[in-house]
């Protein structure tokens, strides 16, 4: 069974509904009770909004987070998107005071305001829209066989891990490299949204229910 964390942030059926799509005999459960993740084979935390609600519901001293926290040590298969890579992390700029999981040593910044273009044009903040994903070295799940690696994204925080081997894909904001992937052992996490992302975002979650890692 592949669990999909309900912690409240919205984007739950989309993820649901591409999951299913991948054509997974894995049933796909939306669920925001701890004993359902702690027996699910897979776990999937999405999430849309703002740090500091998903660290209340996914923090270190939640039951959700707790559950989290153990699977990801006991080498359950973990995919993070969005928030749910964001919060593997010890903390945000965003939502001070509220400790991310700390997996990993690391923060979230903020995306620069004022960063420019290759044709010196201001790109906003929120970045919303399609980037080109460059993953670094391979990866099971990552490695996406099309001929653009184009990701769908929507953001205005990046992770900054203290241990930059963690990088497993960047895109570019402006001329600033910024991360779009972690990955180390069972987990892999993006920035970016595969549900979002057509039929490169589908391979990715194709790729992922059926990892062995």
């Amino acid at each position: 069974m592949i669990a999909i964390v309900d912690a409240g942030l919205g984007n739950l059926r989309s993820v649901a509904k591409a999951l299913e799509a991948t054509g997974t005999l894995q049933p796909v459960r939306v669920t925001s009770d701890p004993q359902v993740v702690r027996d699910a084979d897979r776990v999937v935390v999405p999430g849309q909004g703002a740090f500091g609600d998903c660290a209340s519901a996914l923090g270190p001293e939640a039951p959700l987070g707790r559950a989290i926290s153990d699977g990801i040590q006991g080498g359950k298969p973990y995919l993070g998107i969005c928030l749910g890579l964001q919060v593997l992390f010890e903390s945000s700029e965003e939502s001070p005071g509220h400790p991310g999981l700390g997996i990993y040593r690391g923060h979230v910044r903020r995306l620069p305001s004022g960063t420019r273009d290759e044709n010196d044009r201001r790109i906003k903040v929120p970045h919303i829209g399609w980037s080109r994903v460059a993953v670094r070295g391979t990866h099971p799940v990552l490695d996406v066989p099309t001929a653009d690696n184009w990701f769908y994204f929507v953001h205005s925080f990046h992770a900054q891990p203290a241990d930059e081997s963690l990088i497993a894909a960047v895109s570019a904001f402006g001329s600033l490299p910024v991360t779009a992937a972690v990955a180390r052992d069972n987990v892999v996490a993006v920035q970016y949204h595969p549900e979002k992302s057509q039929a490169a975002g589908l391979e990715l979650l194709r790729q992922f229910v059926a990892w062995r890692c």
